[in-house]
């Protein structure tokens, strides 16, 4: 199998070195201890790749349809706000 047809969080663990500040690092191990460090950073740039793929839908999307609207937007965000509403009380959706 070709590394890049595992996915990430996917496949078996392999050691890197990898430099950063140590004031990133002594953040970290103050979160975790100094076991939890590799754990963290596993997550940590998981999150960061699920970003760049969004990113990424985000232009594609933008490409073809043009970019959204600040009005779009706040749509969507009340749209969510009153799902979550709901998902908490599922009577507050039925008051209307």
């Amino acid at each position: 199998m070709v590394d890049d047809e595992v996915l990430p969080g996917e496949g078996p663990t392999t050691v890197v070195s990898v430099s950063m500040h140590s004031g990133t690092i002594s953040a970290v191990r103050g979160r975790v201890g100094r076991r939890g460090v590799s754990a963290y950073i596993e997550a940590a740039v998981q999150r960061q790749i699920e970003r760049d793929n969004l990113d990424e839908l985000i232009a594609a999307a933008e490409a073809e349809h043009g970019a959204v609207t600040a009005e779009e937007i706040e749509e969507k965000r009340q749209i969510l706000v009153r799902a979550r509403e709901t998902q908490r009380d599922p009577d507050a959706g039925s008051a209307a």
